[in-house]
């Protein structure tokens, strides 16, 4: 079979024999419906207008204002307003009031701990983490009853609020479950 060369082939000469489009035939209902609109309209309101025009033209009836009432003058006048007299006013600046109030105790200062490892690996890598989000943590080998643990500890903290804070801190950054407890 033979390649063709479509790019070349050129386009096919028009037919003279096609018929133009044809137009829809004009809406001569339509427009018979409008103009009766109009001119029933139009009818409408030359007619209100003429019914006005015929009418008899009535005489305004006058427009009567309501007098006033006479005020009546007042026969018992009001009495006068009693002088008040506050007894606390005297006696409150004589009380004294006592509360007991108990001291806070200082709970000492806080640690906050965030993870606990069996293997020291995983507890320096924790640390790494804390250390790139700017806290200062330690890991602490502990020996517990069911062997060798490696904890990540962060403090010694004065206040429990700054522990909070520092805690907030790793939570934004992605390390959750840290618990705060009184230094031992």
């Amino acid at each position: 079979m033979a390649t063709r060369d479509y790019a070349k082939r050129g386009r096919k000469p028009r037919s003279r024999g096609r018929r133009a489009a044809a137009r829809p035939p004009f809406p001569w209902l339509r427009l018979v419906l409008v103009l009766a609109l109009i001119t029933g309209f139009g009818y409408f309101l030359w007619s209100i207008q003429g019914a006005s025009d015929d009418a008899p033209v009535q005489p305004e009836a006058e427009i009567v204002k309501p007098q006033p009432k006479p005020k009546p003058k007042p026969e018992s006048a009001l009495p006068e307003k009693p002088q008040e007299t506050w007894e606390y006013i005297e006696t409150l600046p004589e009380k004294e009031v006592e509360v007991e109030v108990p001291k806070q105790q200082l709970g000492g200062p806080y640690q906050m701990q965030c993870g606990s490892f069996r293997k020291q690996g995983q507890a320096e890598e924790m640390k790494a983490r804390i250390a790139f989000m700017g806290l200062e943590s330690q890991v602490r080998r502990t020996q517990g009853s069911n062997g060798v643990w490696y904890r990540v500890v962060l403090g010694p903290y004065e206040r429990k609020r700054v522990a909070e804070s520092d805690r907030h801190t790793l939570q934004r950054g992605g390390i959750n479950g840290c618990q705060i407890w009184l230094w031992n």
